[in-house]
């Protein structure tokens, strides 16, 4: 199943649907009850229906939900929850032994009802139009989630190396996220042991050493910098966001500077600190190409 996001992207579903489909939400409210009737309808007369809905408890179930899911449609939010909703639904389908092509022919059901709705009501041209469209991507986007449920589900239900495929992955992406949090946790780490570091770098300035504690202190500094960076980049890749290289090159970037300054406090050798200032200037374009690629890529 791919994230919400690609999804989104796929069908160009922007945050201007999403609030055209709020804007429309009152509407829908008020002519829920004709959409119903109508795919309830046409339910009822597919093969099939007299046999599934034996009882009456399970028919209205069955419609409460659909109405429920029609609502949705409007709510505005449009989430990972929303999608693994529709991922539920579909196997929810798949195991009552459901055609695909009826969910196909209900939305399309539910779309032109929407239409119809929007045609009598809505005097601007532009904005039905508009209206109409946003209507059609979601509903799309709901389809496509669903069916992607069938065909997963039913993958999982015939192929036994599937099945063994599925289990793979779904704790691999556990240990995944269990390393994610050790490694949030081993920055938050060295962290705290980097600020001891500027403590006494600091304690050091107090005592009179002033060049040695400003010179250590600034490198301490620069750490400290560097791991709030780190700890940012990976926090924004645990929600989602993309993996920037530039942030690890900085590291040796920072630490060259470092090991440059105190090269020259402890007054090494001139070859030594050419050395150093080579591979500063080295690594720094290599810092500056990256960062103009992932700015290009964003």
């Amino acid at each position: 199943m791919r994230s919400c996001k690609e999804i989104k992207h796929d069908y160009r579903f922007t945050g201007e649907d999403e609030q055209r489909l709020v804007k429309l939400r009152p509407l829908m409210e008020e002519h829920a009850d004709e959409v119903m009737a109508t795919l309830g309808d046409w339910i009822m007369g597919t093969k099939g229906a007299a046999q599934f809905f034996t009882e009456e408890s399970r028919k209205r179930h069955v419609f409460s939900a659909q109405r429920d899911w029609f609502l949705e449609l409007f709510n505005g939010v449009y989430d990972s929850r929303y999608f693994e909703k529709l991922v539920r639904i579909g196997i929810s389908h798949v195991k009552h032994n459901v055609d695909a092509h009826y969910m196909n022919r209900a939305v399309n059901l539910v779309k032109n009802s929407c239409i119809g709705i929007i045609q009598r009501t809505e005097e601007d041209r532009v904005e039905a139009t508009n209206a109409i469209i946003s209507i059609g991507k979601i509903l799309d986007m709901s389809l496509d989630a669903i069916t992607t449920a069938y065909i997963e589900e039913e993958l999982r239900s015939y192929a036994p190396v599937y099945r063994v495929k599925s289990a793979l992955i779904t704790f691999s992406e556990r240990f995944s996220q269990s390393m994610n949090l050790i490694l949030v946790l081993a920055l938050i780490g060295l962290t705290l042991g980097v600020v001891g570091l500027f403590a006494v770098d600091v304690g050091h300035l107090i005592s009179g050493d002033l060049e040695r504690g400003i010179i250590s202190a600034l490198g301490s500094m620069l750490i400290l910098w560097l791991l709030i960076e780190l700890m940012n980049t990976e926090i924004s890749h645990l929600k989602g966001g993309k993996f920037h290289t530039s942030v690890f090159i900085g590291v040796a970037l920072v630490t060259m500077i470092r090991e440059t300054m105190i090269a020259t406090l402890k007054h090494e050798r001139p070859e030594a600190v050419y050395s150093l200032i080579a591979a500063i200037l080295v690594i720094g374009c290599v810092y500056w190409l990256v960062v103009k690629t992932e700015e290009r890529d964003r």
